[in-house]
């Protein structure tokens, strides 16, 4: 089994800021507010999309962010090896609700 990876939470967190706001820029359908919070759960860690973006983009364009925001925390130095980020983005979608960010890791420990 692999060992724990510990990384900052205030650290993960900015890495995920700064990453939303490079997709942003690259993919203007995506307008969104910068994350204040992700996600956490056994699949993935990301940020919720808006029900009135999704409206108006395709799931292709969905993925595509999905990897820009994936590929901007992979170019973090200290996040991508920690958080086992390779570069492709995921999309959860349940229950009418869409959340894109990281395939999560089986081993990860985030520290205040």
């Amino acid at each position: 089994m692999a060992q724990a990876q510990s990384i900052s939470l205030s650290h993960f967190t900015s890495a995920v800021q700064t990453a939303v706001k490079a997709a942003v820029q690259k993919h203007p359908k995506f307008k969104l507010d910068t994350p204040q919070g992700v996600s956490f759960s056994y699949l993935i860690r990301g940020i919720p999309v808006p029900e009135n973006l999704l409206a108006n983009v395709t799931f292709g364009e969905t993925q595509a962010f999905a990897n820009e925001v994936a590929a901007q925390i992979s170019a973090q130095p200290g996040i991508a090896a920690a958080a086992g980020v390779g570069g492709k983005g995921a999309i959860y979608s349940a229950g009418g609700h869409i959340i894109v960010g990281i395939p999560a890791v089986d081993q990860l420990q985030l520290e205040k």
